[in-house]
């Protein structure tokens, strides 16, 4: 726990101070989150042709919020898509984040499942889509939560 704010660190929530490069870092990965969830709504108002990619920017969105919260701890970030993990790691830093277990098991197949072509799959249905979307909002809201206001998008 840090003691007192300086210009190079900023307070969070419980008196401990993060660091100002920690903080950018963390606000990047929570940018890259929000646009993703954006991405994600914007795809999807366009009916159900494109609901594959709208669901793809779901499971990525949950990726990058919780990427973010483990920057927001000063860990380093590994190079993964397996939300499972993420949400292992992060369990260490927060007692709560696994409730948020099965929303990252449901987003995490989502991040091939249609990404890439498979005639085998049907299309997506617009309550997977729905489903999905919840889940990555449940994770990014959650990660909002936990994290200082400077982290946040703008």
């Amino acid at each position: 726990m840090c003691g007192h704010p300086s210009p190079t660190r900023s307070c969070v929530k419980g008196g401990c101070c993060m660091d100002e490069l920690v903080a950018r870092i963390t606000k990047a990965w929570l940018v890259k989150a929000s646009h993703d969830l954006q991405a994600a709504e914007l795809l999807a108002s366009n009916g159900d042709k494109v609901l594959d990619a709208a669901i793809y920017h779901c499971q990525q969105c949950a990726e990058k919020a919780l990427k973010g919260f483990l920057a927001a701890q000063n860990e380093p970030i590994q190079k993964t898509h397996d939300l499972r993990l993420l949400v292992t790691m992060g369990s260490a830093f927060d007692a709560t984040l696994p409730t948020f277990r099965t929303d990252a098991e449901m987003l995490n197949p989502m991040g091939v499942k249609y990404r890439y072509p498979d005639p085998s799959l049907p299309d997506p249905e617009r309550e997977e889509f729905t489903e999905a979307l919840a889940a990555a909002r449940r994770i990014y809201d959650f990660v909002l939560s936990v994290l200082p206001p400077e982290t946040h998008p703008a």
